[in-house]
């Protein structure tokens, strides 16, 4: 087993991290806050990624800590006490969400490209590729 998630359960995935970014952008309209600080903030998880500078190691580490629900769940708990914390906690899973519906899954720590949802970008293509006889 290689530790990625394999069709149809990929697909049920990507349809769930869908089905979660439209929930949770009709969530925020219900807010009347700002589309400009939705849009500015949908992507910022993504910074995290500046951890592949460090190498793929750092770089998974961080981007699968901004990538996970684990913090964006954990500041909507904070939000039941700290109300202007519910938009953040949106947008960011959110974002998640988009993510996911995208392909893009928490990363391993030997490439950026490889995630749990499988292969992006050229090295998809060569995983399907069959091997030379």
């Amino acid at each position: 087993m290689n530790g990625i998630v394999a069709q149809p359960l990929r697909g049920i995935l990507r349809a769930e991290g869908l089905l979660l970014l439209i929930t949770l952008t009709i969530a925020y309209a219900q807010l009347h806050r700002s589309w400009l600080f939705f849009l500015i903030f949908l992507l910022s998880p993504d910074l995290f990624m500046l951890g592949y500078l460090r190498g793929t190691r750092v770089g998974a580490w961080s981007y699968n800590v901004a990538h996970s629900y684990v913090l964006p769940l954990g500041v909507g708990l904070v939000s039941i006490f700290v109300h202007a914390l519910l938009p953040v906690a949106i947008i960011w899973a959110a974002h998640i969400g988009m993510d996911r519906a995208l392909g893009y899954g928490l990363k391993y720590s030997d490439s950026f490209r490889h995630t749990h949802l499988g292969w992006i970008g050229r090295e998809q293509s060569r995983s399907k590729e069959k091997p030379a006889t």
